[in-house]
């Protein structure tokens, strides 16, 4: 029997792999987070797992040779929280943990599929899997970043697109605006999908930026990917063993703000029995709401991300991305058959 781990299991990436491995007849999943947001509980009531093991018990014990035979470690644990301040706690949890982990993955012969971040990009215009286009922004952004250059480092030419030969498979997975389902816990931190539809069906309309950046009012563009793609690539890797590197999952299609906000609203109106209307129609109704940029923003907000597959799809990943219009509309469906 295949057994895996997903760490961040009861996150909302974690939680939707360990959904998937399940979907695949895979239950032999040791789940792995911290649970001190007791209601992250809910991302792991209909999963299948043989154990829950506590963060600050699991990577020792793991290095320990605890849990016998591994086949991979999805490595979704991190703190993701973009305005956290604390770069030591970041650094800690981030980088080195990361770290200790892939060495105990390589003395065990055990696969290493983990997240990265777009936020590694910060600055930068270009979104391909070089250092010359790495320029991050924050804090959580250096932490993934160095983890990757690190990767960089330990396996060598064997990493960069290639396919490794001589250690266990080491995949990174630059990941751009992830929105779906089982994300409820994030807070501030959710994808602004959840936000406006929670906000459409308090207040009866969505809130978006304003001018920013030289682009006009709910025009700044993102690569929103669905979480499902986000899984089905995981996946891909994982059925792929000799394929390692770093890879951007993205859609590679970025998307202004306003196709989000216009696809919740006709998509809770078409719920209701309303009729589609047209984003100008939209916004002369007031269901947009257009508010000024915040000042602790300024200078640390990507106004334009979009996700190059060019190495992906080198090493023959074709999987086909939803769109916005599509995936948000499967999503805020999803949440309005919960509501």
């Amino acid at each position: 029997m295949t057994r895996v781990v997903v760490t961040g299991a009861a996150g909302f990436i974690g939680s939707n792999i360990v959904r998937g491995l399940n979907a695949r007849g895979i239950d032999d999943v040791i789940a792995v987070d911290d649970l001190r947001q007791g209601d992250k509980f809910l991302n792991l009531v209909d999963l299948r797992i043989t154990d829950y093991v506590d963060q600050n018990d699991f990577y020792t014990r793991y290095a320990e040779g605890h849990y016998g035979q591994v086949e991979a470690v999805f490595h979704e644990g991190a703190c993701s929280d973009t305005m956290e301040l604390d770069g030591r706690y970041m650094m800690a949890n981030n980088y080195t943990l990361s770290c200790n982990l892939f060495q105990a993955c390589q003395q065990q012969g055990t696969r290493l599929l983990y997240a990265s971040s777009a936020a590694t990009y910060g600055g930068s215009d270009t979104f391909r899997e070089e250092p010359a286009f790495e320029r991050p922004l924050n804090v959580y952004g250096y932490s993934k970043l160095l983890f990757d250059q690190r990767m960089r480092r330990e396996c060598g030419e064997h990493f960069e697109h290639a396919i490794s030969g001589r250690m266990a498979q080491v995949a990174g997975f630059r990941y751009f605006n992830v929105y779906g389902p089982r994300e409820q816990h994030k807070g501030r931190m959710a994808s602004v999908a959840f936000h406006q539809f929670n906000q459409f069906r308090a207040e009866g309309k969505v809130k978006l930026f304003g001018e920013y950046g030289g682009y006009a009012a709910g025009q700044q563009m993102r690569d929103f990917v669905f979480i499902d793609d986000v899984v089905a690539v995981n996946l891909w890797f994982f059925d792929h063993p000799k394929h390692c590197g770093i890879f951007n999952l993205g859609s590679g299609r970025a998307q202004p703000f306003n196709d989000v906000a216009v696809t919740v609203v006709n998509t809770l109106r078409e719920l209701q029995g309303e009729a589609q209307l047209t984003q100008e129609e939209i916004v002369a109704r007031g269901l947009i709401e257009y508010i000024a940029f915040p000042d602790a923003l300024r200078g640390k907000y990507q106004c334009y991300t979009q996700a190059d597959l060019g190495t992906l799809r080198a090493i023959g990943c074709n999987h086909a991305f939803a769109d916005v219009q599509t995936g948000v509309a499967r999503y805020v469906r999803s949440l309005a058959s919960q509501a």
